[in-house]
């Protein structure tokens, strides 16, 4: 008995009380419903219907097929209503993963525009270094994930099983106290020019660190001098502004910056940040979806760098 729609049939006939009332309910002919009927008691191997002049009525046998079939029924129709419930409550929910300056200067906007278009759906944030919001992503304990590489050359590869989308790449700025030698000249500055100067600079393992290290690595450079290790841009700006070091930051977050800071651009920007978006390929949820679109449309029309009123203004609007 593993065709349901026959034990809808025979349920029929004991509603109607015959053959051709029950397939004229169901949309048969009479014989094609006979014909269903006389497989159901194939399979069930047991007489389920006495026909007889005026219609068909159900054996004993047939009556205890057609309650266990109304008690299946209703756990179907109840499972249906669980799991559009189910649906429209993780519909309502987006969970998303950012790196911290992400989540100040780019990050208020989208927030914004999503509770805008969505009205009831519920957000939550983390905060992660690049890569260590990777995993999490890959387990499922958040939807999206807003990240920043630093590279020098090719993108790195994106982790098995995980899509991306490349939303902002930008060049990075020296930043400095005001009066620094370094920012003294607005030509260009190669970065061998940073050698023997205290950075301020992400912790070991970051990308931004692991990147310059590099750099200096291919030149036979000693490694960079490190002042201090942070990986927020806004309080590397404030630092550098105190005169403590100098730092390699992201345009976006020099622009935001209110530090009383000095800045310069490198020749042939041999660093910059990229910007990405993160999802789980097989996640295909229409709200994951949408939320993506806002991501791409929101970064296009800013382009990828509000003001920091604008920020303040969209973070005012996205509260909850």
């Amino acid at each position: 008995m593993q065709d349901f729609s026959r034990l809808l049939a025979l349920m029929a006939v004991a509603e109607t009380g015959s053959i051709s009332a029950a397939a004229s309910k169901l949309g048969y002919t009479p014989p094609a419903l006979s014909q269903q009927m006389a497989k159901l008691e194939r399979e069930a191997r047991v007489q389920l219907l006495v026909r007889h002049r005026r219609g068909a009525r159900l054996t004993a046998a047939g009556e205890l097929l057609v309650r266990r079939a109304r008690e299946i029924e209703a756990i179907l129709r109840a499972t249906e209503t669980d799991l559009v419930q189910f649906l429209e409550v993780s519909e309502e929910q987006i969970r998303i993963g950012t790196f911290t300056t992400g989540g100040i200067h780019l990050l208020p906007p989208v927030l914004a525009e999503l509770r805008r278009r969505h009205t009831r759906i519920a957000l939550s944030l983390q905060e992660f270094d690049h890569p260590d919001g990777l995993g999490p992503l890959g387990d499922g304990d958040i939807d999206l994930l807003l990240t920043s590489s630093y590279i020098h050359g090719r993108h790195s590869p994106v982790p098995a099983g995980l899509s991306s989308e490349v939303l902002l790449e930008e060049e990075l700025l020296l930043v400095a106290h005001e009066g620094h030698p370094l920012t003294a000249d607005s030509v260009p500055l190669h970065w061998t020019a940073l050698a023997g100067f205290p950075l301020i600079i992400g912790r070991r393992g970051l990308a931004d660190r692991e990147t310059l290290e590099a750099l200096f690595a291919s030149r036979a450079m000693a490694p960079p001098v490190v002042a201090f290790e942070t990986a927020n841009s806004a309080m590397a700006c404030a630092l550098a502004s105190s005169g403590v070091g100098v730092a390699c930051v992201p345009r976006t977050a020099v622009e935001a910056s209110t530090a009383l800071i000095s800045t310069r651009p490198f020749a042939a920007q041999p660093l910059k940040r990229v910007v990405s978006l993160l999802w789980r390929s097989s996640d295909t949820t229409p709200l994951v979806r949408k939320a993506r679109c806002v991501f791409r449309e929101t970064f296009a029309r800013s382009g990828g760098a509000p003001s920091a009123r604008q920020a303040q203004e969209a973070t005012a609007a996205s509260a909850y």
